[in-house]
């Protein structure tokens, strides 16, 4: 099975050096579908309301084959202290 790589860029890029195995291109999709909010789960700034995560699929060649993007955005609608 062909190995594909992860690589994340949220504000700075993390290459994937390891690579993860997928059956085909469409598992590598699900698994960047997968990814996506899990990371941005953890890794939404408490400071910032506006956050973007993109996963770049490489193939064994290192030809950048996918990408997707999860955005984060939010807005403060009235000026309540709590």
């Amino acid at each position: 099975m062909p190995r594909y790589f992860f690589d994340i860029h949220d504000g700075r890029f993390q290459r994937d050096e390891e690579g993860t195995v997928c059956a085909d291109f469409d598992a590598a999709r699900r698994e960047a579908m997968i990814t996506l909010p899990e990371i941005s789960r953890w890794a939404i700034p408490c400071d910032g309301d506006k956050q973007a995560f993109t996963v770049l699929i490489r193939d064994e060649a290192g030809g950048v084959i996918y990408t997707a993007t999860l955005t984060f955005a939010g807005l403060r609608l009235n000026n309540a202290a709590n």
